[in-house]
């Protein structure tokens, strides 16, 4: 009986220490590089800057035409929406076009979203093979280069956990999807 007994604590030990993400199904494991990147105030933002706190990411460009006015409009509905709930996580849109989006153009194209600059970073500060590495190596999304300046990025919003660890993706052109995020947003937070 006290072998039962030290693998059932053992087992709640392990439960406590997932913490919320045990709510949660997730559809991926995959530790978030470091960076330091530029946001749209001209400010740094850093990897070390989210640690200890649940946040979600997408990948955007400012002059894209097809789906980034689309997942940007989500995002800011997501935003709104669990900020009715009380919920701010940190909300973190990489622009895929480091060589057009300054972070003045950023600022810019956000206010026509009207982005809660206290809760949403859009960086800048790299150059095209350092977003291109972070989209392929970490966030595990196709990034390439198109004609006429266009860019080929997923539409993916993720969910990175307290520990740097991106658990969960979700197609951000998709409702259902959406809707599963803030909800478990509101699960972890």
């Amino acid at each position: 009986m006290g072998k039962v007994k030290l693998l059932f604590l053992l087992f709640l030990v392990f439960l406590v220490s997932c913490g919320n993400e045990a709510e949660i199904e997730t559809n991926m494991s995959e530790p978030m590089t470091d960076f330091q990147f530029t946001t749209q105030d001209n400010d740094t933002l850093s990897f070390a800057d989210l640690k200890d706190d649940w946040w979600i990411a997408n990948f955007m460009y400012t002059h894209c035409e097809a789906v980034c006015p689309i997942t940007t409009e989500r995002m800011a509905d997501l935003q709104n929406k669990l900020a009715k709930e009380g919920l701010h996580p940190q909300i973190v849109s990489f622009s895929v076009d480091p060589s057009n989006d300054t972070p003045e153009v950023l600022k810019e194209y956000a206010s026509h979203y009207d982005a809660n600059f206290d809760s949403w970073s859009f960086l800048t500060g790299y150059d095209f093979e350092t977003i291109q590495d972070l989209s392929q190596e970490t966030f595990k999304a196709n990034l390439a280069k198109g004609a006429v300046g266009l860019k080929s990025h997923g539409v993916n919003f993720y969910l990175i956990n307290p520990k740097g660890i991106i658990v969960k993706k979700y197609n951000g052109m998709n409702a259902d999807d959406l809707e599963l995020l803030f909800n478990d947003v509101k699960r972890v937070k």
